[in-house]
């Protein structure tokens, strides 16, 4: 069983389970678990697999067709057509599918193909209209590039298109199952991890839970020898060109400055530049553009921001692109206590807000809130933000103030929720406050009076 992605499995076997052959398009970020899923989906079934290279197609046909004559376990190198060294795609598909019964092909990466080649989708297609009168193969097309599946496949594979059976997006895992995969954190610590690696578990793999977090920065973030030192930068290098103007404006966001006219007064770079740029960076799911929750008081809130939303490019370019001279001649522990300790509780507010978040949708999936609501985000107002709101089609709104900084919560706190409310121009019916600290004395009792408002803990979560 694969923790976390039942849904995902469950949508591969239904395909599966179909009569003829499928198509399906399997994506997501890198280090998602798409490689993952797709062998948990092919256990106990004929399968096979194949990762695309970055090369011609010529050499993609070199490199497959060796593949499967040196293929010792299934005896595949017989079946290949001929004494080619450069067997067809048809041909290649056609040795594997030799034997009688359905079988799962998985090409990963398969945009390394795609883009260099044309024959590719017509050899596919051709061969999966073939096994009509057969049992059928289930082929999975795997690709790590979000952006080129959303943007360009389509345009790229033309007609091809309208084979595919179906497109599944991962998408990253929860806190709670973060949670799960490291159970000798404090609830603490696991909000403190998911602020650095967020929903994926294969950064979640450089993670130790039997050390601090502290520890496993220094251990396994700060150490040049390990894999997740320069990774933050690797995931702009390896989808982006021009990563010198990228790494600029990710830098740029990651100091604070999220205004394009920001951007531009830092970057000198035009408008029109940093728009396009910004874009592209959109496309990779690495930054995004907030829209403040849709009220009344459109006048108060603020347009036009621009988060860096990788959780681990947003940690790269915050706390190690900006520092690297230092990280060259301080000892991991003090380049710790000097650049990362002083804001790092600042830092991981944001990801607290985003865990309250997912504890409010799970509480209203089972019908454990005042009302079920149908529409939920963030007001961010020019002179304060409401961190959750969420309304039901009649107009039901609560709203939600995420303490992770403050020693403790107020009844100030309180009364400035309801004047960011005031400000956003909307009707309060509900009022949940969360802190991974405490609340005082008058808040507590304010709560027991006022029946609306609802107090929660992070050990609550």
């Amino acid at each position: 069983m694969l923790p976390g992605r039942m849904s995902e499995l469950q949508y591969l076997n239904q395909y599966y389970e179909r009569e003829g052959s499928q198509i399906l398009v399997v994506y997501g970020q890198k280090h998602i678990g798409k490689t993952t899923l797709v062998k948990e989906f092919a256990k106990g079934r004929p399968s096979y697999y194949y990762l695309a290279r970055s090369c011609s197609e010529r050499e993609q046909m070199y490199q497959w067709g060796m593949q499967i004559k040196i293929d010792e376990k299934t005896d595949l190198g017989a079946s290949l057509t001929g004494e080619s060294d450069y067997p067809s795609f048809y041909e290649i598909f056609d040795a594997i599918c030799k034997e009688s019964g359905k079988k799962v092909i998985i090409i990963d990466e398969f945009q390394n193909i795609v883009k260099a080649s044309t024959a590719f989708m017509e050899d596919l297609i051709a061969f999966i209209h073939s096994q009509e009168e057969r049992s059928g193969v289930t082929v999975l097309l795997c690709s790590s590039s979000i952006g080129w599946i959303e943007n360009s496949m389509i345009t790229k594979i033309g007609e091809a298109a309208y084979e595919l059976s179906g497109l599944l997006k991962i998408r990253e895992l929860s806190f709670n199952d973060l949670m799960h995969r490291f159970p000798n954190f404090r609830i603490e610590e696991c909000i403190e991890a998911y602020a650095i690696l967020g929903g994926i578990p294969g950064l979640w793999n450089q993670f130790d839970d039997k050390l601090t977090i502290q520890q496993n920065i220094c251990r396994h973030i700060l150490n040049p020898d390990c894999l997740l030192f320069e990774e933050g930068e690797r995931m702009v290098t390896e989808q982006l060109r021009e990563t010198s103007v990228y790494n600029t404006i990710l830098a740029t966001i990651a100091a604070g400055n999220h205004k394009l006219n920001d951007i531009y007064i830092h970057t000198e770079f035009s408008r029109a530049k940093i728009s396009v740029y910004l874009k592209n960076l959109m496309e990779l799911e690495l930054v995004e553009k907030v829209f403040s929750y849709d009220t009344a008081g459109k006048e108060n809130a603020q347009k036009g921001i621009y988060r860096i939303i990788h959780p681990f490019v947003d940690f790269y370019f915050t706390y190690i692109y900006p520092y690297m001279s230092a990280l060259q001649v301080l000892s991991v522990g003090e380049y710790y206590n000097m650049y990362i300790y002083p804001s790092f509780r600042r830092y991981v507010s944001t990801c607290f807000k985003k865990v309250c978040r997912q504890y409010l949708e799970k509480l209203n999936e089972h019908g454990k809130l005042p009302f079920h609501y149908e529409s939920s985000g963030e007001w961010v107002g020019k002179d304060g933000t409401i961190d959750i709101i969420a309304q039901d089609a009649e107009g039901k709104t609560l709203v939600a103030l995420c303490n992770w900084e403050k020693p403790m919560m107020t009844y100030e706190d309180y009364e400035w929720v309801l004047s960011c409310a005031k400000k956003a121009r909307i009707h309060v019916d509900y009022i949940y406050l969360y802190t991974a600290s405490r609340f005082d004395e008058k808040l507590d009792l304010e709560a027991k009076i006022r029946k609306n408002l609802r107090l929660i803990q992070v050990s609550d979560i």
